[in-house]
């Protein structure tokens, strides 16, 4: 088992399964791994896709990602609201993308609509190892 790279829902791996996905009603996103690929040039290291998808209103927990992950995501429908580490909280639309560095803190990841879906691409280079790509801020 290892956890929705953006938002911390697990994700119970399925041996021969094209994708992994769970919802969870109180956070109100869907997470689904859209692929998992050893990079053949870059022993070691693995590229990973997650689509993100939020129901109007929803969010997810304050988080950090590994420090061996790289992520790159783009928005595909809709108006994510984020924040890394202590920058400022953004609002990124459909077509516009934004990064993570290795071991930064997503303090703020949420739809920015309390009307309308949204939807994310996360695109993780990470270590192939990692199993636990993401942490939740203790509460």
């Amino acid at each position: 088992m290892f956890k929705c790279l953006l938002c911390g829902i697990a994700l119970t791996c399925l041996v021969f399964a094209p994708a992994l996905a769970e919802d969870a009603s109180a956070t109100k996103s869907k997470v689904t791994l859209v692929f998992d690929h050893p990079l053949p040039n870059v022993p070691g290291k693995s590229m990973r896709g997650v689509l993100v998808e939020y129901a109007a209103g929803g969010s997810s927990s304050a988080h950090t990602h590994p420090h061996s992950a790289f992520i790159y995501a783009t928005v595909l429908e809709g108006a994510i609201k984020s924040q890394v580490n202590d920058g400022p909280v953004t609002v990124y639309t459909a077509g516009q993308s934004f990064a993570e560095m290795p071991g930064d803190h997503h303090g703020v990841s949420a739809n920015a609509s309390g009307t309308e879906p949204a939807r994310l691409l996360a695109v993780f280079v990470v270590d192939t190892a990692e199993t636990n790509l993401v942490t939740e801020d203790a509460h």
